[in-house]
């Protein structure tokens, strides 16, 4: 029993060699793109904010390992590279729609600080004319009760002077002061009703502040819901064209497919793309366009040149067809100077067969390249 309890020295080499043989193949592009796309998974923001492209990288990760398992050192660096600029977009998707939620939270925070605002002075307003109604009524009360008391004072006065009339030449004298004792008050009380008169004036006065300060909210109130209202149309307009954000704006593509093969006309799929994009113009009538056109690297420029320029053409009169101002579109022809993926691939030279739409911004203004 002891005997069977040690292997011998070469069975144990034989095991070792056999579980060496057994290690899957490395590659240092494939690694770097596995560490990227794991950091991007970890990361929440870009989990939550941008799954549809994470999920793009993990499948072109997952096509890289297979070609990895099959031997195809270059489709595995191009499946590589293709994993790492789509786990950058994913990120990039992320930050901006989390820079786009800021803005959203603190154009709404302000909104209701200003909303906040109109309705304490709207409330102030109100309190300052209940304050003036109540002033003048206390001031017409006094003023009556002066009245009262000077009626009374004046009756008093009528009653001496009569009995200065059945005096001697001695009550002629305060009867004289009677009289203009009577005019002062007189004069008091004309000023009083005077008094009076100004405090109703002033208090109809801000009443009619406090109603034009009422309107002028609830007008704000309004304008800000259209604002809110014309903005979730034009996000909603944006994404069924499935505009991307970039460093030159928002860019519409028009892939290869739109196209007739090695053809400038557009397909029925591409003319109903180019319609949503019309009547966005429509109602937008103070955006631009420029259009570009785009090949792969295959064939000459010579050929490439006038086929992207056609295509851009294709494109823009179109849009002149739907109604849209020749003023309003520019075009440019690129050929093959700017891809935006690999030519060693057809995957890749589909991608770089493309027309890209960008979008000017409120002003009019195209960022060019």
């Amino acid at each position: 029993m002891k005997k069977n309890r040690y292997l011998p020295v070469s069975l144990l080499a034989a095991a070792m060699l056999a579980g060496c043989s057994t290690m899957p193949p490395q590659n240092t592009a494939l690694d770097e793109a596995r560490s990227v796309y794991s950091s991007a998974r970890t990361n929440t923001q870009v989990v939550n904010l941008a799954p549809l492209e994470l999920q793009k990288a993990g499948e072109s990760l997952n096509k890289a390992d297979a070609a990895l398992n099959k031997g195809d050192e270059t489709a595995v660096e191009q499946l590589a590279y293709l994993t790492k600029q789509q786990v950058a977009i994913a990120q990039e998707t992320a930050q901006r729609k989390a820079a786009e939620m800021e803005i959203a939270n603190a154009s709404a925070q302000r909104d209701k600080v200003r909303l906040a605002a109109r309705t304490a002075e709207v409330e102030a307003a109100r309190r300052q004319t209940a304050l003036a109604q109540q002033t003048a009524e206390q001031q017409a009360a006094h003023a009556r009760v002066l009245i009262a008391a000077r009626q009374a004072e004046l009756e008093e006065a009528k009653r001496e002077a009569a009995l200065a009339q059945q005096t001697a030449t001695q009550q002629a004298a305060a009867l004289t002061a009677a009289r203009a004792e009577t005019e002062r008050n007189e004069a008091q009380i004309a000023a009083r009703q005077a008094e009076l008169e100004a405090a109703r004036e002033q208090a109809a006065l801000a009443l009619k502040t406090a109603e034009e300060k009422a309107a002028a909210l609830e007008a704000a109130r309004t304008q800000i819901e259209r604002n809110q209202e014309r903005i979730a149309q034009q996000e909603q307009q944006l994404k069924e064209l499935d505009a991307k954000q970039t460093e030159r704006g928002m860019v519409i593509t028009l892939g290869d497919v739109l196209f007739a093969v090695n053809k400038a006309q557009l397909s029925p799929g591409g003319v109903r793309n180019v319609q949503k994009l019309a009547d966005f113009l429509k109602q937008y009538p103070e955006r631009k366009v420029l259009i570009e056109g785009h090949t792969d690297s295959t064939g000459s420029r010579s050929i490439n040149q006038p086929l992207s320029e056609h295509r851009a053409d294709a494109v823009r009169t179109a849009l002149i067809d739907m109604g849209i101002g020749s003023d309003r579109i520019e075009t440019r022809g690129y050929a093959a100077r700017y891809p935006v993926a690999s030519n060693n691939t057809a995957a890749g030279r589909q991608l770089n067969r493309r027309v890209e739409i960008i979008l000017s911004d409120e002003s009019g203004k195209v960022v060019p390249r």
